[in-house]
């Protein structure tokens, strides 16, 4: 249960983003006008969003048409498809993730041209730790729309009030995170962690519930690899990146804070239920919650956001996702395909999503402004997400990581929250793995 639903949030973490309109383009004759094909995926909330960006640029645009084709599953597998069969798009959609599998197929056309001689669209404006994952070789081959570190944990600001629990501050660490944890965590007599008679059985409310490993461990010094831009070894199974894993785990199983494996599916309900029926204190996942929360709580009780905290030593880092957006170096159009990728990636896309909550703009002024950090609407705390960009790491960029997640890596995680395998046995056997296929030397 817990990896079907960590695979399913890192899913999300790396699918949402935003959009935008760009400078008008050359127009050419209505009656032979070129058609550009746009590959994408998304929920409902971001399809209508691009949708309607697309719509409103075209009535200035009338020369060029843009076709939309939203991918709701196997997006990857369905592009590569397409491209092996001489039909590709003309743009694709692409996550941080994703952008490594095209890149190295060397599918994707370098946009630095464009942006040299596109006198009003400027990539400075945009946060410079996504622009350097899309770039390679100091070429840049995708124009970014969101960015999304996974460094978020939502509170019930009302329980706290109710308990008498001070608000977590953006500054906190991980004895402050644990003892206030602690302290939200009950059980059906109402006794906490700490207190004598506790039932670890018989939990009615905890205190929080995470899936990024990735905080935990980068938090406390640890590292997946040596360097994320051209990994050639695997640190999973150094001392810091163990000593964040066990902290993870002990939330669950030395400090019942945390829900043990298992403990979910018998309360037959959703994280996002769970919190919105206040059973859940606290839960750590990406910005794109913020939509879900909206529904499901209302103005039943207060809740907001806050980063998540630092590690011992005052160490920070998270996990992160993002996306943008590349024109195919087979496209018949790259002119006009580079119009279109300023509109999906410029402004008023990235307003309409950030105004949704769905996703904080790649664009820092935009982030920084009245429609993000300013915004009024729950969480409050958004601004801090601006802040949480300073320590993301990606993922290694290498063509098989994502097939050694699947495969090698996180297989052994899963035995160590299940409590089958020692944390540091596990890390040795990925590296044991992971290793060779770093090196070149896989069998």
């Amino acid at each position: 249960m817990f990896r079907k639903i960590f695979t399913l949030l890192v899913a999300a973490a790396l699918m949402y983003g935003v959009a935008g309109c760009g400078k008008k383009a050359e127009q050419t004759q209505t009656n032979n006008k070129p058609k550009v094909r746009v590959a994408f995926w998304g929920a409902i909330e971001e399809k209508e969003i691009i949708t309607k960006t697309v719509e409103q640029w075209q009535k200035t645009h009338p020369g060029i048409e843009v076709v939309l084709q939203h991918i709701p599953g196997s997006y990857t597998d369905k592009v590569l498809t397409e491209i092996a069969g001489g039909n590709p798009p003309d743009i694709i959609f692409s996550d941080v993730d994703i952008f490594v599998t095209f890149f190295n197929k060397d599918a994707l056309l370098d946009l630095t041209p464009y942006l040299n001689k596109d006198k009003d669209f400027h990539i400075k404006d945009f946060f410079p730790q996504i622009v350097d994952r899309f770039t390679r070789d100091g070429k840049i081959y995708c124009i970014p729309r969101d960015v999304a570190p996974f460094g978020v944990i939502f509170y019930n600001k009302s329980l706290f009030e109710k308990e008498k629990v001070a608000l977590p501050k953006d500054d906190w660490d991980m004895k402050a995170f644990l003892d206030t944890a602690t302290k939200l965590t009950l059980d059906e007599n109402g006794k906490r962690p700490d207190e004598a008679g506790f039932n670890s059985k018989k939990v009615k409310r905890y205190g929080f519930w995470g899936w990024s490993i990735h905080n935990f461990m980068y938090s406390f010094g640890g590292r997946f690899v040596d360097d994320v831009r051209n990994p050639t070894k695997c640190l999973m199974n150094e001392q810091p990146a163990i000593d964040g894993m066990q902290f993870f785990l002990d939330l669950s199983y030395k400090y019942y804070v945390s829900p043990q494996s298992g403990a979910l599916v018998n309360m037959g309900m959703s994280i996002n239920q769970l919190f919105s029926m206040e059973k859940l204190a606290m839960f750590q996942s990406g910005v794109w919650e913020t939509p879900n929360m909206r529904r499901l709580i209302g103005d039943r009780f207060k809740w907001d956001i806050v980063m998540s905290p630092k590690g011992p030593k005052g160490q920070r880092g998270f996990g992160t996702g993002g996306s943008g957006y590349c024109i195919m170096k087979t496209t018949k159009y790259p002119d006009e395909a580079w119009e279109v990728v300023k509109c999906l990636a410029g402004e008023q896309g990235q307003i309409m999503l950030a105004d949704s909550g769905l996703a904080q703009p790649a664009n820092q002024k935009i982030a920084e402004g009245a429609h993000w950090a300013g915004n009024t609407e729950p969480p409050l705390n958004k601004k801090c997400l601006n802040e949480a960009v300073k320590y993301a790491i990606y993922n290694p960029f290498h063509p098989k990581w994502r097939e050694m997640w699947d495969r090698d890596i996180y297989p052994q995680i899963d035995l160590m929250i299940n409590q089958k395998i020692g944390t540091k046995e596990g890390f040795d056997k990925i590296v044991q793995k992971v290793d060779p296929i770093l090196q070149g030397k896989e069998k």
